[in-house]
């Protein structure tokens, strides 16, 4: 199956040099560029994309909008990949809970590029290491912590809780797997099990559930 991929960037030089990559790669193939939200759900209509690169900052719609937008079209909407230059970004963790799958710095090697496109288009998601933890700790710290959601506890085992938990810390499964003393398998059906039992679509917003639930609490 080929992954369609939608560029969404201001900087002419960005969308070409990441279509010129993209294309190149086997099984994936850009079906359109455009440099900002302002017409995106025509954009998206015409290309039907599998994945949308989408940058956060543009002139005159950003990529906060544009999410907002692509991701309440009728039918099944695209993955949204956010490409962000900041370390610390306001609007990445709003793009999570507006929907986004994650989100990768430009000046991520093109290696990790292929594989965010290809991980995001199999319905994973994907949050850079280099970001994630401090990013959302400090957002979820803002103004205070919020207090344990008792309905989500109480939704899922106390192995599950634990996943989550592990999660929402920036954890890959092989991590979860270790630190919990168990198989990568078995994790991975706690996490597809926490997926059904919380209606959520993917493991970002397993770790904005998490947080916003007071699951877990910034510098824990």
């Amino acid at each position: 199956m080929t992954v369609r991929v939608l560029i969404v960037d201001d900087q002419s030089m960005i969308r070409a040099g990441f279509a010129a990559l993209l294309d190149a790669q086997e099984g994936i193939e850009v079906v359109g560029t455009a440099e900002d939200g302002a017409e995106i759900t025509d954009v998206v209509r015409k290309s039907r994309p599998d994945v949308v690169l989408m940058d956060i900052r543009m002139p005159r719609v950003n990529g906060l909008e544009a999410t907002r937008t692509v991701l309440s079209m009728p039918g099944e909407p695209p993955k949204i990949l956010m490409l962000t230059t900041f370390d610390a970004d306001e609007y990445v963790f709003s793009a999570l809970r507006a929907g986004a799958s994650g989100f990768l710095l430009k000046d991520a090697a093109p290696e990790e590029l292929i594989h965010a496109v290809r991980v995001v288009a199999e319905g994973e998601a994907l949050l850079s290491p280099k970001i994630t933890r401090t990013l959302i700790a400090d957002y979820a710290a803002r103004p205070a912590a919020p207090k344990a959601d008792p309905a989500v506890a109480a939704a899922l085992t106390e192995r599950e809780l634990d996943v989550m938990q592990q999660v929402a810390r920036g954890l890959s499964n092989t991590e979860i797997a270790k630190a919990l003393f168990l198989a990568e398998q078995t994790v991975k059906t706690h996490v597809s099990r926490i997926l059904a039992k919380l209606d959520l679509r993917d493991r970002t917003q397993i770790v904005v559930t998490a947080y916003e639930s007071g699951l877990v609490r910034a510098g824990e």
